[in-house]
């Protein structure tokens, strides 16, 4: 069973796992949801994401690096 957009901590762990030089507090929108749908495992309906998934995914990767 892949990743969903609802498994906010997963997906931040991965994307620190797959950008370890990248601080996510300067990642826009745009890149973040590129990011998630191409992390290997990811397996959800990319219309199904909205701002506030991704702001949440945002600070949990902030908090994953911190």
């Amino acid at each position: 069973m892949g990743l969903k957009w609802i498994d906010v901590y997963d997906i931040a762990i991965q994307l620190a796992e797959a950008f370890p030089d990248t601080d996510p507090r300067y990642v826009n929108f745009v890149d973040l949801r590129n990011w998630i749908l191409a992390l290997e495992g990811f397996d959800d309906d990319p219309g199904h994401c909205g701002e506030k998934v991704l702001e949440a995914i945002q600070m949990a990767w902030i908090e994953e690096v911190d």
